[in-house]
């Protein structure tokens, strides 16, 4: 493979696994990724404009403050094309969790950059981004530690749970920005913000006439309900505290509240087989956040069995191996009724890599992951406008070699 070129550092929060602001949430880290040059990007900078319409709504992040978004306007053919993405960035499942959280841009627009570049499928440039560039583009900023779901308040901690309110405020917003005429709409978004492109993925469809095209892309949104190495229920656990934290239930999809409890509806995977919408799920069969938080947190490994194998993908062994193949089959059951559908598209690639569509060296530069021969972004075009075949699933690692694997060094995982 070739050599490690891009570095960068991730400062988690120290609130616990899978509850700070970051995917990887449990201290400094330095991660390399085994791609070849040419992974950086040009895209534009964007400034973050706040809702000043969504204090009356009560639509405000987990310390009071106003949501707000970034929006690079389209030209062209693309004018009329939205693409609003829905940032991710974890979760909070209680009060000690929040608090933390509601201090960081994770929980308030006080502490949000005020500028974001746009890359991977975000990018404005046609030489990174071939069928999107000239869209109107939308990041919706996460700060509600919900998914966008939440709908309550803990007075005695000075937080917010508004999520749904937030979701729906910057929607109106973005109707009044022009939105509402679009020929074509796609909602996207990554990791937390994957998850809840699905779970909002048939309420946005319902925001626009039948004859707009409007379908929605999941990257790495596919958090499965699995038994961990210790043989627990880690993401049960998380997700349940949010859904009663938070007053999510609400919230979700009645098409799966209607048979399933809440906690349940919070999983993409029960979501997905009445799902209405056209929906694309991109995902790496070995979900380096999954593996990490939910597959060997520390909880389960006081010994520090996993750490190696969490820390780098060549060093897990045999034992491991067998475990995370195990996982892989569940996520590709997960998808196998929905794939099933002709409206719907899969790319299920077998990398230890977690987001792969708003980096520029995953979504679409010379060496980026293909499968079938199709980089990720040609993937996804294809989906998108009926061009043809969408359906990419992977052998078992190692077959693959045009992963970017993600290799951790630094603090404890």
């Amino acid at each position: 493979m070739g050599s490690w070129v891009l570095l960068a550092v991730l400062l988690g929060f120290l609130a616990g696994a899978a509850r700070g602001s970051e995917p990887w949430s449990n201290g400094t880290q330095v991660y390399s990724t085994n791609a070849n040059s040419g992974s950086g990007s040009n895209g534009a900078f964007v400034a973050l404009a706040l809702i000043q319409s969504a204090a009356a709504k009560g639509a405000v992040c987990l310390d009071g403050s106003l949501p707000g978004y970034h929006l690079h306007r389209g030209s062209g053919s693309g004018s009329n094309n939205w693409l609003v993405n829905l940032e991710g960035g974890g979760w909070c499942n209680d009060v000690k969790s929040c608090v933390f959280r509601k201090g960081s841009r994770r929980g308030s627009s006080n502490h949000m950059e005020r500028q974001l570049q746009f890359t991977g499928i975000m990018s404005n440039r046609p030489e990174e981004n071939p069928d999107f560039y000239n869209w109107n583009r939308v990041k919706v900023r996460y700060c509600d530690g919900g998914s966008f779901t939440g709908d309550g308040a803990d007075a005695a901690s000075g937080l917010y749970f508004r999520g749904q309110r937030i979701w729906q405020a910057a929607m109106d917003d973005l109707m009044a920005q022009g939105m509402h005429s679009a020929s074509q709409a796609l909602l996207s978004g990554c990791s937390a913000g994957g998850a809840s492109a699905i779970l909002h993925c048939d309420e946005f469809r319902g925001m626009f006439p039948s004859n707009t095209r409007v379908k929605c892309l999941a990257d790495a949104g596919m958090f499965l309900d699995s038994v961990d190495i210790a043989g627990r229920r880690e993401m049960r656990d998380l997700f349940n505290g949010i859904v009663r934290l938070q007053g999510s239930g609400r919230s979700l999809p009645r098409s799966c509240t209607s048979h399933m409890d809440k906690t349940s509806c919070f999983f993409p995977q029960n979501v997905l087989p009445n799902i209405q919408t056209p929906t694309f799920i991109l995902n790496t069969a070995y979900d380096v956040w999954q593996l990490q938080e939910s597959l060997a947190p520390r909880t389960a490994d006081p010994r520090g069995l996993w750490q190696s194998c969490k820390q780098n993908y060549a060093s897990c062994n045999s034992n491991q191996l067998q475990f995370l193949n195990g996982f892989r089959n569940e996520m590709l059951n997960a998808v196998k009724g929905f794939s099933g559908s002709g409206q719907n598209g899969v790319f299920i690639n077998s990398c230890f890599a977690h987001c792969q569509s708003e980096r520029q060296d995953t979504w679409y530069s010379s060496n980026s992951p293909r499968l079938g021969n199709k980089r990720i972004a040609e993937a996804v075009g294809d989906w998108f406008f009926e061009r043809g075949n969408a359906k990419y699933t992977d052998c078992a690692y190692p077959c693959d070699g045009t992963c970017h694997h993600l290799v951790f060094k630094g603090r404890h995982l």
